[in-house]
């Protein structure tokens, strides 16, 4: 096919990004989605040097590639006696964000997207080998190994895409993304060894997703199985089998004897055939990265799973931030495809950069455009750093303006009792035109696990009796989540229904500032033992609390009463400075001993 009939051919199919709007019109000035400083002043005849300069001179840095909040761009046209208006995005600026499916033009059926999920060594791989090699029919692949780490299987002559992914952790993160690939969870659970942590985490995450799943009991062979007990273990995580009046289809197996597995696969066939899935296979081709990796031969590379529309040889991609020409496109088994539809993994090259998994693919009308999309999308990715995430705070003013109240909660307790009792209340508030959903419930300390499942959910992680480690917290930080801590019941309670309700005051959270460490002791008959320090780290303010540490065991829990420098008494000590201070306790502390100073702090939403 020619390159002028491609394009021509290409233009009628819907789903293109169109060409970015940035334009004065009567005085007007006309944007969409995500611009620039260079940009609005270049569509604009605004001048960026005296723009930069106004803008220093409020104390803001910005620079001609930085990409403007609206309410920047309202600051900068009104200055230079223009209007604004933003327009609905075009794709172009955006295109991460425009829909992958549309129920009035989706028409024509598309293969379930799997992906198989469970605790270690429940057979996991085994599953996946063993509809792998029985993938191989005839001798047609001749035992090529598989190239991409997604694959089909055809089944009574329908296909079923299967997605490999490490686990339910990086099943989570793509979707954190906004990749959303999975239609099904087939969840792996050993019939020998039950219901494990991580079957629960899977089951979690697949019901955070809102994904239906159903369940390969494996290992039926071996003389310990126990398909009864694997039943009664799911029930419990309100995982009901067909045949124990549920709706989770379970299937007996034996992935190592290749026993019911084509009884599994029919199962896949007969719910997706209940969930209707639909696509258009005439759009312009739509889908996320599954992996990616630069190849020292073949430079930047990518798995695409195609989700709606048909990708072809010749077609112009933004992928995330970078741009790609597709000039050739292999399936698993490395064949070359001239095309793919819905539901189609495929392996490109020529990418401009490594994209992340997770990442967002769009096909558009020509190489320009393309390129624009990707450059904007850069751009947005420079930019971003604003409060993506849910906070009580956020929740608790939405409510006050009289928005529908949607509450994520993760809620980690210090006994599974405990866990288990706060569910129980939890779900007792009832707010009306609110909403709570409790995504999981468990003990122990709050996790990696909990951060990356929030962040994909929006939700709140309340810790009640447990901690979470610093590096924890700066997860948490970087991906949004908010951390709530509390050793009162009914206070967390409270919190939760005045957010409900739009009625939550401000929201204080613990902040560490600095260590010393105990070098001195000398004894005064009115204030009892004063402390010689050395500040360590950060800075000691003088109405700090203080937690003790002896040969790193928390020995006491107090306050300052006094800070001094020398004989002066002062408001702070920096880190590399030595002080005196007293505590309100009498305490008889030791040289050597740990200091560390915290306080409650504020938290300002936004």
């Amino acid at each position: 096919m020619s390159k002028s009939n491609r394009n021509r051919n290409s233009s009628s199919k819907p789903g293109f990004g169109k060409k970015v709007q940035g334009q004065v019109q009567n005085g007007v000035f006309v944007y969409t989605g995500t611009i620039t400083l260079d940009q609005l002043c270049k569509r604009t005849g605004i001048s960026a040097t005296e723009t930069i300069k106004s803008f220093l001179m409020q104390g803001k840095m910005i620079s001609l590639n930085t990409p403007l909040t609206d309410e920047l761009v309202a600051e900068v046209c009104l200055n230079n006696n223009l209007d604004f208006k933003k327009e609905a995005g075009s794709g172009v600026d955006d295109f991460t964000k425009a829909p992958i499916f549309n129920s009035e033009t989706d028409n024509e059926g598309r293969p379930p997207v799997v992906t198989i999920m469970g605790h270690v060594d429940h057979g996991k791989t085994t599953l996946i080998d063993c509809i792998r090699h029985s993938n191989i029919t005839g001798g047609e692949h001749g035992g090529i190994t598989q190239e991409i780490g997604a694959y089909q299987k055809v089944v009574q002559g329908k296909k079923i895409t299967f997605i490999d992914t490490p686990g339910h952790e990086a099943f989570t993160a793509m979707r954190a993304r906004g990749a959303q690939m999975t239609d099904i969870v087939v969840l792996v659970v050993a019939a020998d060894d039950g219901v494990k942590p991580q079957t629960v985490e899977a089951i979690d995450h697949a019901k955070a997703a809102k994904v239906p799943i159903i369940v390969a009991i494996n290992k039926i062979d071996k003389p310990t199985a126990d398909i009864g007990r694997v039943k009664q273990q799911l029930s419990e995580r309100d995982v009901l089998a067909e045949d124990w009046g549920g709706d989770v289809m379970m299937f007996p197996i034996s992935a190592k004897r290749n026993i019911g597995i084509d009884d599994l696969l029919e199962g896949i066939l007969g719910l997706a055939e209940l969930m209707d899935l639909k696509a258009n296979n005439s759009r312009a081709a739509i889908g996320s990265v599954i992996e990616a990796e630069l190849d020292k031969k073949e430079g930047a590379k990518a798995t695409l799973l195609v989700q709606n529309g048909t990708l072809s040889v010749g077609d112009t991609l933004a992928i995330g931030p970078y741009f790609c020409k597709v000039r050739k496109m292999v399936n698993e088994f490395n064949k070359p495809l001239k095309s793919a539809g819905p539901s189609t993994p495929v392996s490109v090259t020529g990418i401009s950069g490594v994209p992340i998994a997770g990442d967002r693919f769009l096909a558009f009308e020509n190489e320009k455009d393309a390129r624009e999309a990707a450059a904007n999308r850069a751009q947005a990715l420079i930019g971003k750093g604003t409060d993506d995430g849910a906070s009580l705070a956020s929740i608790a003013q939405h409510a006050k303006e009289g928005d529908n109240t949607v509450i994520n909660l993760i809620v980690k307790a210090d006994t599974q009792g405990s866990a288990e009792a706060l569910k129980a209340s939890l779900q007792k508030i009832n707010v009306e035109g609110a909403q709570l959903n409790i995504l999981t419930c468990s003990s122990g300390n709050v996790s990696q696990g909990d951060i990356v499942l929030a962040s994909a959910s929006h939700a709140i992680v309340l810790a009640f009796s447990v901690s979470a480690s610093s590096a924890i917290k700066e997860l948490a930080k970087s991906e949004h989540v908010e951390i709530r801590e509390y050793n009162i019941i009914y206070k967390l309670l409270e919190d939760i229904e005045a957010a409900l309700r739009g009625t939550l005051g401000p929201v204080y959270e613990e902040v560490v500032y600095g260590y010393a460490e105990v070098r001195n002791l000398f004894k005064a008959s009115k204030v009892g033992q004063i402390l010689g320090c050395y500040v360590t780290q950060g800075r000691v303010p003088s109405n700090a609390s203080c937690r003790i540490y002896r040969n790193k065991e928390l020995i006491l829990k107090t306050h300052l009463t006094s800070l001094k420098r020398f004989k002066d008494d002062v408001k702070e000590v920096l880190q590399g400075f030595d002080c005196g201070m007293t505590i309100s306790d009498k305490f008889d502390l030791e040289i050597g001993d740990l200091l560390e100073f915290f306080g409650m702090e504020e938290v300002k939403n936004g």
